[in-house]
Order: C-alpha cells, then structure tokens, then sequence
C-alpha cells in the first residue's frame, strides 16, 4: 500500500493513480457487477488481457487494499478474488460510469 507522502496532492489524481489503467478498471467491473472471481473467469471475460499482466493488476490492487484473495486448501489450490471493504467503496463510482457509458452510447 502506498504510503501518504507517496499519493498526489489531488484526490482526483490519487484515484486514477490507484484505479485507472484499463485493465484494473476491467478486473473492478467484474468484481464489482459480477461478485468474486477466480483467475480463470478473468481470462475469460477480458481476453486481451496476458496472464502477467492480470497477475500484475491483481497484486497491485490487492496491495492497495482494494481487492482481497482468499486461498483454499485444496489441490489444485484454488484461489478467489473478491472485493475488500474499501473496494466496495467504488461501487457508486464504477455505477456512475457505466449510466455514463450507456447514456454516452445511446446518444451517438
């Protein structure tokens, strides 16, 4: 987790520094309007994305404290990535870009 010190002086800018690369944006609209996840149902529903890369944004949001991973004891182990309770904090933001989205389209 970044410290303080480390984050911008605008909040605007904080938040897109935290969540605003596509692709964290991508894994916060599964997590967000589809519940949790595992690796696998990423790759499936954001097929652009490589498995490095999916694994980059996951430890980073994870290490931001946006996203939690919960490992079962199983063999294969089996892994589960789920929203945190500050995750959960962007829901009305990610809600109002997707009525956004929408509206945008139907205008066009």
């Amino acid at each position: 987790m970044l410290t303080r010190e480390e984050l911008p002086e605008c909040p605007v800018a904080t938040t897109v520094q935290l969540i605003g690369n596509k692709w964290k944006l991508l894994i916060l609209r599964n997590l967000i309007f589809n519940g949790a996840q595992r690796f696998s149902d990423f790759i499936k529903t954001i097929p652009a994305i490589s498995k490095k890369v999916l694994t980059d944004n996951l430890r980073a949001l994870e290490d931001d404290g946006i996203i939690e991973r919960e490992v079962f004891a199983e063999v294969p182990p089996r892994v589960v990535y789920s929203l945190s309770e500050l995750g959960n904090s962007l829901r009305p933001i990610m809600n109002a870009m997707q009525e956004w989205g929408m509206d945008y389209k139907n205008k066009l």
